[in-house]
């Protein structure tokens, strides 16, 4: 009678098991609407790496980007990950939330929805509490999910959580502990979410299409590129012909052209702590630029143009980058 209660269990455990796996292999990524102007074009401010209760230049690095904002009459401001150092948030109630966001990007033209992924640090505390939707009530500019898509029509931005993908969180944590509810097994949550973000990048009709994460593909900055993603993520990527991956993680500014596709590789992860000192020398194919320094990033879509710039801490223009596609194909 043991025997076959035990038994028992065991086939439903396995039946469970199979039924929450075809359930999440058969979700979607989560689509917000977000339109364009009258004129067609669309406009944000891209940061990483930012939520040190001002300090570190934060608060410069914000009035700046409020400056910017204006200028451009931004829709949006995309984060890029590591919102609240050092270990996230501790829970919705943490005042860290006011206190390195609500009361740091207080300039009018940066009261647009802020839509952001987690980051390895954002991980070491309570992620669930970012993703909470008790932030919003909070804040309401406050939008944050693992992945999810931001569709303009014109663009769409695919926003990846590329924690999990990376090995040593799991394996060699050291003294940090990571909140992994919400993943369950890594290798099943990694082929699940790459399988969602291929079958939406196959699927995108788009005009421009964007990919978000914390963590860079490319980067001659202190952490380098990401095994993981140059490995699992990139090969999505070239295949499905993307324009742009925007990263945070290396607290620095840069831009590097990949060699194999079409694919600027842009990060953003200067929002506060920077000036490491440090880059790698061993791959620094397709460098087109790297600042140490804390800023952010600029971006303004067309039907027919891209234009994509970098601010330091006093606003001025470090780097520019323009691409153009044909309004309509050559016969």
């Amino acid at each position: 009678m043991a025997d076959i209660t035990m038994s028992s269990i065991i086939i439903i455990i396995i039946i469970i098991s199979f039924a929450l796996c075809v359930l999440y292999a058969s979700a979607e990524l989560q689509r917000f609407a977000h339109s364009t102007k009258h004129d067609g074009s669309l406009s944000f401010l891209v940061l990483g790496d930012w939520g040190r209760r001002g300090a570190f230049n934060q608060s410069q690095v914000a009035f700046q980007m409020g400056k910017v904002g204006e200028k451009l009459d931004i829709d949006f401001v995309v984060s890029t990950g590591d919102n609240f150092y050092d270990n996230g948030l501790t829970s919705y109630h943490d005042n860290a939330f006011e206190e390195s966001f609500t009361k740091i990007y207080t300039a009018k033209s940066l009261q647009k929805q802020w839509y952001s992924v987690l980051g390895n640090h954002d991980y070491r505390g309570d992620a669930e509490a970012q993703l909470s939707p008790a932030l919003r009530q909070i804040d309401s500019r406050w939008l944050c999910l693992r992945s999810f898509i931001v569709d303009s029509e014109l663009v769409e931005i695919f926003f990846v959580d590329t924690t999990p993908f990376v090995d040593e969180y799991f394996m060699e944590p050291q003294k940090h502990k990571y909140d992994w509810r919400g993943i369950g097994t890594q290798k099943l949550y990694i082929t699940n979410l790459l399988k969602d973000v291929d079958l939406a990048l196959r699927e995108s009709t788009a005009r421009w299409k964007i990919v978000v994460g914390h963590h860079a593909i490319r980067s001659v900055g202190h952490h380098g590129d990401t095994p993981e993603l140059v490995n699992q993520l990139l090969p999505i990527l070239q295949a499905n012909n993307i324009d742009f991956y925007m990263n945070g993680h290396d607290h620095c500014l840069e831009h590097i052209s990949d060699t194999e596709s079409p694919i600027e590789f842009l990060t953003s992860g200067a929002g506060s702590k920077a000036w490491r000192g440090d880059t790698k020398q061993m791959n620094r194919r397709g460098l087109n630029f790297f600042y140490d320094g804390q800023g952010f990033m600029s971006v303004k879509l067309t039907l027919t143009d891209a234009s994509i710039e970098f601010y330091d801490v006093f606003g001025n223009v470090l780097h520019r980058l323009t691409s153009s596609k044909q309004l309509h194909s050559s016969m």
